[in-house]
């Protein structure tokens, strides 16, 4: 069956990766799942034909037969359950390796995102620079935890798995902010990450969108 997911026509960072359809992309290429892409506009993720996929008007969504899905954690545990590839054989490896899943997901990535809004969205707002700071120190808390956690080892639990490929997607919104410079063993890891050949075709595939005409 074929594998069909969705992306923005034109991603709003230019094609560096950050679109949550890079860490679909990477998911299976790391399976070695072919798939392809549906382009999709910002007026048309809005639209009923869209919104029956997703709900919220979002990008990326995965279609494989009769199934449909929304949401790339889900996305990406499906791709690692169904195909292989992403998760550990052993059961208790396997938990591990989707409670990191979850962390990435839920208690790393959103102090992260609140960065994206204190600046971009609330950044003209009177009390923006008094709030930013808070951010920021939130931030470096989650980062101090995960990299004593990660210690000298090149993945959060023995193998490379899809724990790791959440972590890094999610960690790579920091590049741009200069924080993650801070904590030198998980910018190391994030490094690790983007140097997988399975990474390295995902961000090419999402950047030659972006770039052609």
């Amino acid at each position: 069956m074929t594998i069909t997911i969705t992306a923005f026509e034109r991603s709003p960072d230019g094609g560096k990766g950050l679109a949550r359809d890079t860490r679909v992309r990477w998911a299976l290429e790391e399976a070695g799942r072919p798939y392809e892409v549906r382009l999709v506009s910002f007026k048309a993720m809005k639209e009923p034909a869209h919104l029956a996929l997703h709900p919220f008007g979002q990008i990326p969504t995965y279609e494989e037969g009769g199934l449909a899905l929304f949401e790339t954690g889900a996305i990406v545990f499906h791709i690692a359950e169904r195909h292989g590839g992403l998760l550990p054989d052993d059961a208790d490896a396997r938990a591990r390796a989707i409670m990191w899943m979850f962390a990435a997901l839920n208690s790393v990535e959103p102090a992260i995102l609140d960065l994206v809004i204190a600046k971009f969205v609330e950044g003209d707002k009177p009390w923006s620079k008094e709030r930013l700071p808070l951010v920021v120190d939130r931030i470096r808390d989650r980062l101090r935890q995960l990299s004593a956690r990660l210690g000298d080892a090149d993945w959060l639990d023995g193998g490379f798995s899809a724990g790791d490929l959440m972590m890094v997607s999610v960690l790579l919104r920091l590049k741009p902010s200069g924080i993650l410079g801070e904590f030198p063993s998980l910018a190391a890891y994030v490094a690790r990450g983007e140097a997988r050949p399975a990474y390295k075709r995902a961000f090419a595939a999402q950047l030659a969108v972006n770039t052609a005409g």
